[in-house]
């Protein structure tokens, strides 16, 4: 019978095998061989995704073997499920193999082998703890992304939480991994029945683990999070964050930011007359080019070689015979772009708000805060030499000569806390080394030696939920004040919430 389940399951298409409900591989087109030795049945099954083989105690579910109604709901017509046992193992297994409907992608594939691999580099880490859940799905309701598994050891009087990231991940899913290593920490917390939870272990691919080393020296002394990187033959070692590196970081001299200014100055003015007060400009960082913005919308870059226009993109060279086309840009970007659109659907409309947020604070900041100098105002300073965040920084300093950190999102955004203070690590950074004056910034002020303050900034709607959690796990020497304003920000900044910590 078993046989003639395994030809059906073959001519079914596309299948999956399970284990314990955990995904194991893809078995489409599957082969198969039973072996006998004594009372011991083998199964021996491989494809091209892989090969495995266990010992059969008996069939467990099928649709043809008297099963209920309810189990072959459960398992579905495709569906076969084995009592099996695996090599040097005695407690049986539940091996489910089941029809699927569409092709998973190679990331999720990853991710849910990466499961079955990371049990074995806990059990060989901490083999005096007990692994009581490990799961890959998403938690949406307490913000728990499927992206990484995370899990619980329990040893002893306490327990611990447990995040693990698979190989192959994007640079961004790993730097994320101390946000959602917390927040899996305070639900782990909150859901603990027998033993407390100490604190959250993160394991990372090899050479992953600098961004969140960094930012976990910002938390408070009383959270507990330990870093694990993982080697090619998934052997774990704890990595002190203390010996991760230097930043990737830097201050461009305002010397050069004000040259590359000045070089594209006439230039820049006549396009800047087009509609002034809306356009502004700024250096890029690590170029010789100025971009130009129309309330935050890139519209046209000066270059040494020439002015380049086109909303978005601008790739269109600027020439005599074409300075119409640059004009009719800006004219629809007037009626398109503006406070009082009627259209607040348009494309143009909707780019780039925190570029558009950035534009409104900073032609006035002290409705941020009335102790901020609005004399001195820098954006994306320090630079990264990395991606960007798709997050907008700006530096300033108060009246009494504090450095102040302004923090700006347009939308919901779950990362907002942990970025914001990856940017306060790197101004600390220069602060403390004193570049700052050096490099020509804020001339003529002392600064205050203190760490600068944090503003978050964003729609007061707009503040992510779990903002609340992440913000109690850090360190409480880190000043920081929620800055909420209106919805209708682009009309006019306007705070209605303003909440310290």
């Amino acid at each position: 019978m078993l046989t003639k389940e395994l030809e059906r399951l073959r001519a079914a298409g596309r299948l999956e095998v399970r284990e314990d409900g955990a995904w194991l591989a893809a078995m489409e087109g599957f082969r198969y061989e039973f072996r006998q030795r004594g009372e011991v049945v083998l199964l021996h099954l491989w494809s091209e995704q892989c090969s495995l083989v266990r010992r059969v105690l008996r069939v467990a579910e099928a649709p043809e073997s008297g099963g209920t109604e309810a189990s072959a709901m459960a398992t579905g017509p495709g569906s076969l499920i084995l009592e099996v046992t695996r090599f040097g193992g005695k407690a049986p297994s539940r091996f489910e193999f089941a029809a699927v409907g569409a092709e998973r992608s190679p990331l999720r594939i990853a991710r849910e082998q990466f499961r079955a691999r990371f049990r074995g580099v806990l059990a060989e880490q901490f083999p005096d703890e007990k692994i009581s859940s490990l799961t890959a799905t998403a938690d949406l309701k307490n913000s728990l992304s499927g992206n990484y598994t995370r899990g619980l050891l329990e040893g002893g009087s306490q327990g611990w939480a447990v995040l693990g990231v698979a190989p192959g991940e994007f640079a961004a899913t790993c730097d994320a991994m101390l946000t959602f290593g917390l927040l899996w920490l305070a639900q782990a917390r909150k859901s603990a029945k027998r033993k407390p939870v100490a604190g959250v272990r993160l394991f990372f691919p090899a050479g992953t683990a600098r961004v969140v080393a960094r930012r976990a020296q910002a938390l408070s002394p009383s959270t507990l999070v330990e870093l694990y990187e993982y080697s090619e033959d998934w052997r774990a070692r704890r990595v002190d964050p203390q010996d991760m590196g230097n930043l990737e970081t830097w201050l461009v001299p305002r010397r050069d930011v004000d040259g590359v200014l000045a070089q594209a100055a006439p230039a820049v003015e006549r396009i800047r007359k087009l509609a002034p007060g809306a356009i502004e400009t700024e250096a890029i960082p690590g170029t010789a080019e100025v971009a130009l913005r129309f309330r935050g919308a890139l519209f046209a870059r000066w270059t040494p070689a020439g002015v380049y226009f086109g909303f978005g993109d601008p790739r269109t060279s600027l020439e005599p015979g074409n300075e119409t086309e640059l004009k009719s840009l800006v004219r629809e970007l007037e009626t398109r772009r503006s406070p009082v659109a009627a259209a607040t659907k348009h494309p143009w409309y909707r780019a780039q708000p925190e570029r558009w947020l950035q534009s409104v604070v900073s032609s006035d900041p002290t409705r941020i805060d009335a102790r901020i100098d609005p004399r001195f105002l820098y954006a994306q300073v320090p630079a990264f030499s990395s991606r960007d965040r798709g997050i907008m920084d700006l530096l300033c300093v108060t009246r009494d000569a504090r450095l102040a950190v302004l923090e700006l999102k347009a939308s919901e955004d779950i990362h907002l806390v942990l970025q914001a203070v990856d940017y306060w690590q790197r101004v600390c950074w220069h602060q403390a080394r004193q570049e700052f004056s050096r490099y020509g910034y804020f001339p003529g002020i002392s600064l205050d030696p203190r760490p600068p303050l944090l503003f978050l900034v964003a729609p007061s709607l707009q503040f992510h939920p779990a903002n609340d959690t992440l913000l109690r796990y850090l360190n409480p020497e880190i000043e920081i004040c929620r800055v909420g304003v209106s919805e209708s920000w682009r009309r006019g900044l306007k705070v209605v919430l303003r909440q310290g910590r």
